[in-house]
């Protein structure tokens, strides 16, 4: 059942599993603080699979009657894989889609917090569900020809019925599985769960500038993975630039003012490259999904079609490789507009994004799609010295301006992460490990080590280097393929 007013039917009910990915993470955020302001008591459990669900599950069921999950649950029968008590109440919040129908026509223990403008297309409960009709028993005895004609009659009529019936009913159950099947084939993403939980803050008067930037970031984080089409992309950051308008408004005239501590979000119009203005523009140039597939970076050929690309803009090999914050300000102060007109060149039409930044005080200014990187990178983190639940905290951590330590050694970690995924990839076409079959193009890893494990997971950053058909696959993910669910199916 869907909810229709999220703060008197959601709010105050708390035990939170949150997916392991980034938007996820900045639900949780908003719901956080949200919490904190009213001193609600919640318990917080990180999970990335259907396995950790059910395990903790299993383990806080007892103590708690309401849960909240973010990012996970929406498009499977909950109660059937969770088999919970009567009087538990799951509160969803999930970009996953399609969602399950009995989730949506579960009136009682299912709570969805899914914002229904969104083009679900769920199918009539008469399409889907039927009452069962108990078969009526004909004991009595067969006719030997020696009953009435009468009742001979009846019977046969009664029995006509029934065989009508049964048509009628085969008839219905294959209708249902073609409704389903038209409705269940593709698996896509609807909107952002951090945008959930903003409009949720906003109607309860209690949205932050900080809260503001974590819907941002989780709507970008669903543009970085290619979660959602371009049109969709384009639609919610209009809706966020009217809250970034009316909360920074007062900042557009006067930056003189700004305290060193302050917290400023502007909308941009940016390049649509990897961590650029933390890195030099010769390595995001090499290591962007988007111009390292196009320049075919890992060949000999793509590697002349970049120096040609660097000498149409005018810009030396000395500035492009040196840090971007040292390049000459000259050089920066048109930059976007020179790589764009020698990107229209080259046929990347695709170069300028709609975005925004945060700046916190006068010397830290991020993009979303920098945090993005960073936060994913810290998630994903395979260092020794942390599990699972230490990557989810330090990301989540990371995204809170007190903690910019974190966040700036996410983003060295994603740069390595970029670096070795472009090594990787260069190494699968050289050496012609990438296999065609039938509609798709897959190549099998069997050792990879990379400073993070996102290889496969739900998609990029791997798979667009290759081709909109191409999977790569290592021992984690074998029976994931470019078709196939999610890890919450």
């Amino acid at each position: 059942m869907f909810v229709s007013d999220f703060r008197k039917e959601f709010y105050e009910r708390v035990l939170l599993f949150v997916a392991s990915d980034v938007d996820a993470l900045c639900a949780c955020k908003i719901l956080q603080a949200l919490f904190q302001c009213d001193h609600v008591q919640y318990t917080l459990v990180p999970v990335s699979g259907w396995q950790e669900l059910e395990t903790a599950f299993l383990e806080h069921k007892e103590q708690f009657r309401y849960f909240i999950l973010i990012n996970c649950g929406a498009n499977v029968d909950l109660l059937d894989i969770l088999q919970p008590e009567e009087d538990a109440i799951f509160f969803v919040c999930d970009t996953h889609r399609p969602v399950n129908v009995v989730n949506v026509y579960n009136d009682t223990q299912i709570q969805l917090l899914i914002k229904q403008d969104d083009d679900l297309e769920v199918p009539a409960y008469d399409d889907i569900f039927r009452d069962e009709e108990e078969d009526e028993e004909h004991s009595g005895h067969e006719s030997d020809g020696s009953e009435p004609l009468e009742k001979r009659t009846r019977l046969e009529e009664e029995i006509a019925e029934q065989t009508m019936k049964r048509r009628q009913r085969r008839a219905w159950e294959a209708q249902r599985r073609e409704i389903l099947f038209d409705y269940e084939q593709y698996e896509y993403h609807g909107t952002s769960s951090a945008m959930v939980m903003f409009d949720l803050a906003w109607m309860m008067s209690k949205d932050l500038n900080d809260m503001l930037w974590w819907a941002i970031v989780g709507l970008t984080d669903q543009w970085v993975q290619d979660k959602i089409t371009q049109m969709k992309y384009v639609t919610d950051v209009g809706i966020l630039q009217r809250h970034v308008s009316r909360h920074n408004h007062r900042h557009e005239d006067e930056e003189h003012t700004l305290s060193v501590d302050c917290t400023r979000i502007t909308f941009e119009y940016d390049l649509h490259l990897a961590l650029y203005q933390h890195w030099s523009l010769y390595d995001s140039l090499c290591n962007t999904c988007y111009t390292a597939s196009r320049f075919k970076i890992w060949s000999v050929q793509g590697q002349k079609r970049l120096q040609e690309f660097l000498a149409d803009m005018g810009l030396p090999l000395k500035q492009v490789k040196q840090k971007f914050q040292s390049m000459d300000v000259s050089l920066k102060e048109n930059l976007r507009e020179m790589i764009e007109e020698s990107a229209n060149k080259f046929g990347m039409k695709d170069m300028r994004v709609q975005t925004f930044s945060i700046h916190f005080g006068f010397k830290h200014k991020f993009l979303a799609s920098d945090v993005v990187f960073a936060t994913m990178s810290l998630m994903e983190s395979i260092e020794k010295v942390n599990t699972g639940t230490d990557n989810f905290t330090q990301a989540l951590d990371s995204l809170s301006r007190s903690n910019l330590d974190k966040l700036y050694h996410g983003l060295e970690l994603a740069k390595k992460q970029l670096r070795a995924t472009q090594q990787i990839i260069a190494s699968c076409l050289c050496t012609n490990l990438v296999i065609s079959q039938g509609p798709f193009l897959y190549c099998s890893l069997m050792e990879v080590r990379l400073p993070s494990h996102t290889l496969t997971g739900a998609g990029p950053p791997l798979m667009p280097f290759l081709s909109d058909h191409l999977c790569v696959l290592s021992p984690r993910a074998l029976q994931m393929s470019c078709s196939s669910p999610s890890q919450y199916p």
